[in-house]
């Protein structure tokens, strides 16, 4: 068999670039030189959790509730959950949300390191911009050189291998006068 002339190779192509479109956003926020703060309040469901889970730093108000609401649709792990979730909260924590579509609530996922604070919902913005403006008091390369050794060393595949680089992006970086400067200013 070959595919039946029912328009179904159409749809599996249509849902097939779609699916693409999705993953390649979660990639551009990964691979953008600049921090990705994300505010969260309410419910973050299915896409809403991904795209929270791909972002850098994460605040939540008390009202946030998320979920890996894929599973409760018929529908398996999407827009990266299953690669996020247990590098953040471990195995067994990611296994219990992403296999039942369990909500976790703000207090939770503080706990487990999932957003870095619980925020008043007043307070959100502010809070994200503070951190936003301590971030741009830094060199900018030395910025987005740092958030590319934290996105993959993640994945390094030892630890010498974390250490290389990490010295190549030193040695880039000691070169640049924005390193000089900003050393300057904090001595």
């Amino acid at each position: 068999g070959g595919w039946k002339n029912d328009g179904s190779r159409g749809q599996v192509q249509h849902v097939w670039n779609t699916q693409r479109s999705i993953a390649t956003v979660m990639q551009l926020m990964r691979q953008c030189p600049q921090p990705i703060i994300a505010l969260a309040q309410g419910a973050a469901c299915g896409g809403g959790f991904s795209l929270l889970l791909a972002s850098d730093v994460r605040f939540g108000a008390p009202s946030l509730k998320m979920n890996a609401a894929y599973i409760k649709i018929g529908l398996g792990c999407d827009m990266g959950s299953s690669y996020f979730l247990p590098r953040m909260v471990g195995a067994s924590i990611a296994s219990e949300l992403i296999l039942t579509g369990r909500f976790i609530h703000a207090e939770r996922a503080e706990k487990h390191g999932l957003i870095s604070e619980v925020v008043e919902e007043s307070k959100l913005l502010s809070t994200g911009l503070s951190l936003a403006e301590e971030m741009l008091d830094t060199a900018p390369m030395g910025l987005r050189l740092s958030k590319d050794a934290l996105n993959r060393n993640i994945d390094a595949q030892s630890f010498e291998a974390a250490l290389a680089i990490e010295d190549r992006q030193q040695v880039m970086l000691s070169m640049i006068e924005d390193s000089r400067e900003a050393a300057k200013a904090f001595f």
